[in-house]
């Protein structure tokens, strides 16, 4: 059963998504299938969704979920770890960088709000594993200023994302008329993938930018 497929039959907790996350999700998730794995959950909602993660992974994954919200903590079970705090409070996310170590995949699915979704990020995403995958959605709460946002907003996690793509290229900028500072995302991240609503983020502790010219040596 694939992951769509588990939701469309889900007849425990309650789970919310837009149905295009789907393929998103087996796309940059099914490598850690049946592999040991802390998967931090930014919003339990109603406990479904760390449920379904819990089945998606199997039996080696962690799953630290993190809300708001002090009911969320009746949604713990085996595998599933839930604690209560805010996505935007720096020493809640350390407290659970020392509880539970640097998670593999981050999925930020909470508040929406842009303040909340910038401070997780920063904090999070050079605290992750060296291999990682750092995943933002409902991100069309980016255009809209009741959260934050806004087309052109600095603010805006989607426009900061499109930052990345230069910060990504900084080494490139040097031979420019404008040069982009490297930041750990050029040294750390190997792709980011824009979606409808999400924004995928690929980390990596090494990227090979050597061009090579095999043979070298080739007479025309």
């Amino acid at each position: 059963m694939n992951l769509y497929t588990y939701f469309l039959n889900n007849t425990g907790r309650q789970i919310i998504k837009y149905a295009h996350y789907f393929p998103i999700y087996e796309r940059y998730f099914s490598q850690y299938i049946n592999r040991p794995l802390t998967f931090l959950e930014i919003g339990t909602g109603h406990g479904g969704s760390s449920q379904m993660w819990k089945y998606y992974f199997g039996p080696m994954a962690r799953i630290v979920s993190i809300d708001i919200r002090p009911e969320c903590k009746s949604y713990e079970e085996e595998q599933i770890n839930v604690r209560i705090g805010s996505q935007s409070d720096r020493q809640f996310l350390q407290s659970l960088l020392d509880e539970f170590g640097p998670p593999d995949i981050v999925l930020d699915d909470g508040s929406h709000h842009n303040s909340d979704i910038n401070v997780s990020f920063d904090y999070l995403y050079p605290r992750m594993a060296p291999h990682g995958v750092y995943l933002a959605e409902d991100l069309n709460g980016s255009y809209w200023p009741q959260l934050g946002g806004g087309l052109r907003s600095e603010n805006s996690f989607i426009n900061r994302c499109k930052g990345f793509v230069d910060e990504m290229h900084a080494k490139s900028t040097a031979y420019g008329d404008e040069i982009v500072p490297e930041t750990h995302i050029t040294n750390t991240t190997s792709a980011i993938h824009f979606y409808d609503s999400v924004v995928v983020l690929e980390k990596t502790p090494y990227i090979n930018k050597t061009m090579l010219m095999i043979p070298e040596n080739t007479k025309t």
